[in-house]
């Protein structure tokens, strides 16, 4: 449960690349996520073409990190066929921080950078990927060895918490 306190923001990359079976344990993580109704809305398409990464880097405004990314793991959501479509965004969120621990877990660094709900950067992915009609992409996370350090910030602030 360290991962929990240790994982960070990562920006900056190494030039190493990612070996294939640490980006498949990444996404093993995110499938064990619980979804709503058991519906694992998720997909995963891998971009490690440098041309690519570039062109999805300019996908949102805070996205430029990504390009100095080896991978790029674009997790999607399907629109046809769930149970629960309104949890889809939900579903991809616990599977993105399974992820993400499990990149810290792998000693590799990775960022979250949100593409969904907003329209424009959702389009932008979708084009660059060619993706189907019935799939929707909801982030960008760049995946790579570490090239900055950082701490995790002491988040616990028991004035949040209210027992009744």
């Amino acid at each position: 449960m360290e991962n929990l306190y240790h994982r960070v923001s990562i920006r900056k990359y190494t030039s190493q690349p990612v070996k294939k079976e640490d980006l498949v344990e990444i996404m093993r993580a995110g499938m064990q996520a619980p979804s709503a109704g058991n519906q694992q809305p998720w997909e995963f398409y891998v971009v490690t073409d440098k041309e690519k990464i570039a062109v999805l880097s300019q996908c949102s405004p805070y996205a430029g990190c990504a390009a100095g990314a080896p991978a790029v793991i674009v997790p999607v959501y399907r629109t046809d066929g769930l149970r629960f479509p309104e949890y889809a965004d939900i579903d991809m969120a616990i599977a993105q921080e399974n992820m993400w621990i499990m990149t810290d877990a792998l000693g590799l660094g990775g960022v979250w950078l949100g593409i969904a709900p907003l329209k424009d950067r959702m389009a932008a992915v979708k084009k660059v990927l060619d993706l189907p009609e019935d799939v929707e992409p909801f982030s960008l996370f760049p995946v790579g060895y570490p090239a900055e350090e950082k701490k995790q910030q002491n988040r616990f602030a028991e004035s949040r918490i209210h027992w009744q």
